[in-house]
């Protein structure tokens, strides 16, 4: 998608993305259906001192994938959630699920990229754990990793909607078109359809 390679665009997405994430994560953390939710090796003993935007900003800056690896991450952890609904996203695992879908997104869609170890480095963990995240994750997605243009334009097509619904509230501490909504991801597209109807709209 051409407007991807706009500077502006993708701060606005890298900006969403982050008000998407941090709401899903709050909402799930007060969530009682969750409390008793399995432990994996995402979660951090404790909640990362480092906010999600400015985390997310951080794996831009530094990974230099293209920018159509943010939406096919994005692709991924909306799968990944649906895949394994006893592992919400919540504050003690956004940050690993992040640079771990990041990572995969890179591999799977550039020709060029970084290993592991640089990631690592990038996400603040060591290579070993680096490792054994790629791995959950790509078991925990089945391995589904193709995404076929038709998806990838479904869910440009609800990011370009949603940024410009959301502008005039991405600074603010509350909003009310999160609140409103579930806190599973996002969307929930039928891939086998080729109008790939919206099922279900997650965010918040």
């Amino acid at each position: 998608m051409a407007e991807l390679e706009s500077p502006n665009v993708m701060s606005k997405l890298i900006s969403f993305l982050s008000s998407l994430l941090h709401r899903v994560a709050e909402s799930n953390d007060l969530n009682p259906s969750f409390q008793t939710q399995k432990i994996s090796v995402f979660h951090g003993l404790t909640r990362p001192t480092i906010s999600i935007q400015t985390y997310l900003d951080r794996i831009f800056k530094y990974a230099n994938c293209s920018h159509c690896c943010y939406v096919a991450a994005y692709v991924y952890l909306d799968r990944f959630t649906q895949c394994q609904p006893s592992l919400p996203i919540n504050s003690f695992n956004v940050h690993r699920l992040l640079i771990t879908s990041v990572m995969v997104a890179a591999k799977f869609m550039d020709d060029k990229y970084y290993n592991n170890a640089y990631y690592a480095k990038v996400g603040g963990i060591s290579t070993t754990e680096m490792n054994f995240l790629e791995v959950d994750f790509l078991f925990g997605l089945g391995f589904n990793l193709n995404v076929k243009p038709n998806t990838f334009y479904a869910y440009c097509s609800y990011l370009q909607g949603e940024m410009m619904m959301m502008q005039p509230y991405l600074d603010m501490a509350k909003s009310s078109l999160f609140t409103a909504r579930s806190s599973n991801l996002h969307l929930c597209f039928n891939e086998d359809e080729p109008s790939h109807q919206q099922q279900q709209q997650l965010a918040l």
